[in-house]
């Protein structure tokens, strides 16, 4: 399994839910208490995304039909026809809250179908967005490849993946949300995929060493089988390459010597453990290759600054 493979598997995206707008111009929808990822698309008609409240000075960001908005900033955004156009309703706790002076947009509030909302006359524009969480420490390194707000350009392939998604997202049969979810997860990957493919585009260095094909090899490794023993030689003779040689294109590559990346990815799991299991930290330290709980602990302390079992505490 790949690493972009692998980290989401392990992010597992929940708590998804997925809405549809079809309203004539004007409206605007306001955010004010973004999840940790949110897919903005626009299927017709054009949009405009922004980020903060009207206090910001951040600039909107225009969205062509099929143009996909990727936003993890968890702060507030805004969501319009035109930049221009004010807030018609306010979506705080998961509750919809129409301003004041909307009155003359009530379809905005309008339910049309399942998970569907607006006025759905002709001339309208369809838009979707998906939320979601995703999982822990994990999930934090997957969206290290975005920032607050990144724009993906309309493509056949993400096209095909929306379109699919709309056709979805106002059934309600047996299964449906499961249904939603993989299709979301589908359109995340394409998504990240030609984001991460733009030329030019500023990538963290596991990311960008995921094209060579020894140290991606070794990367594939160390992803695979965390809990081994591994070694700089070991790794070397599975990337085909001398020790000192593979050592100094790891660390160029990737940003980090091959050890030194493999430690922050076992505190990464190690911490996914301590959170979300009851195992105790010797056993979540022999999960992710160290023999004793001490060993792990200093390990942890290093990289996180507290103990595993204070972290814990913390986290929960």
């Amino acid at each position: 399994m790949d690493v972009l493979s692998d980290l989401l598997r392990r992010a597992r995206p929940r708590n998804v839910l997925v809405r549809q707008l079809i309203q004539r111009p004007p409206w605007s929808l306001a955010f004010a208490d973004a999840p940790p990822l949110t897919i903005v698309a626009t299927l017709g008609g054009g949009a405009s995304v922004r980020l903060g409240d009207d206090s910001d000075d951040s600039a909107p960001v225009p969205l062509s039909p099929g143009d996909l908005a990727l936003i993890t900033a968890t702060g507030s955004y805004t969501v319009a026809d035109d930049p221009a156009t004010p807030p018609q309703a306010v979506i705080r706790g998961g509750r919809k809250h129409v301003t004041a002076g909307a009155g003359e947009a009530p379809g905005v509030q309008r339910n049309l179908a399942p998970r569907t909302y607006g006025d759905g006359l002709p001339g309208a524009t369809i838009l979707l967005r998906g939320a979601c969480e995703l999982h822990g420490d994990v999930g934090a390194r997957l969206l290290s490849l975005l920032p607050p707000l990144a724009v993906v350009p309309a493509g056949p392939r993400t096209r095909a993946a929306l379109d699919l998604l709309a056709a979805e997202v106002t059934r309600d049969e047996p299964g449906q949300e499961a249904v939603l979810t993989r299709i979301l997860d589908l359109v995340l990957v394409l998504a990240l995929r030609a984001w991460c493919a733009r030329p030019g585009a500023a990538l963290p260095g596991w990311y960008r060493a995921l094209a060579d094909p020894a140290v991606g090899e070794a990367l594939r490794l160390l992803h695979a089988d965390p809990a081994h023993r591994w070694t700089v030689a070991a790794l070397a003779r599975e990337a085909g390459l001398s020790r000192a040689a593979f050592a100094a294109r790891f660390t160029a590559l990737v940003g980090e010597p091959p050890l030194t990346y493999l430690t922050g990815w076992r505190m990464t799991l190690g911490a996914d453990l301590l959170r979300d299991t009851e195992a105790t930290v010797a056993t979540v330290a022999r999960e992710v290759g160290y023999e004793d709980a001490f060993a792990f602990s200093v390990a942890f302390k290093r990289a996180r600054g507290v103990s595993p079992s204070v972290w814990r505490r913390a986290a929960r």
